[in-house]
């Protein structure tokens, strides 16, 4: 599973910054649908498009590798473990 961490981002550039970001205005900079981006932070492996996950970058200014952190299903995990 994909775990997006577009939240802890908004808090790093609010820090940076030194004042609230929104999610409208995340979304309305970086060309995506404010919809969109609240199902990314909110929706547990919500599947996202490459656009979408390019513009987030973009508007970041970060690596895929800041936005996106995988986590093993434990089950296949397990599974996989048992053939070996």
């Amino acid at each position: 599973m994909l775990r997006f961490k577009i939240k802890e981002i908004i808090a790093r550039k609010e820090f940076d910054e030194g004042r609230r970001i929104t999610i409208a205005e995340v979304a309305e900079a970086a060309g995506i649908h404010r919809m969109t981006l609240s199902k990314l932070i909110n929706q547990k492996g919500y599947n996202a498009g490459t656009d979408t996950l390019d513009r987030l970058c973009a508007y970041f200014q970060c690596k895929i590798e800041a936005l996106v952190e995988h986590i093993p299903d434990s089950e296949k995990v397990e599974k996989n473990g048992d053939d070996e």
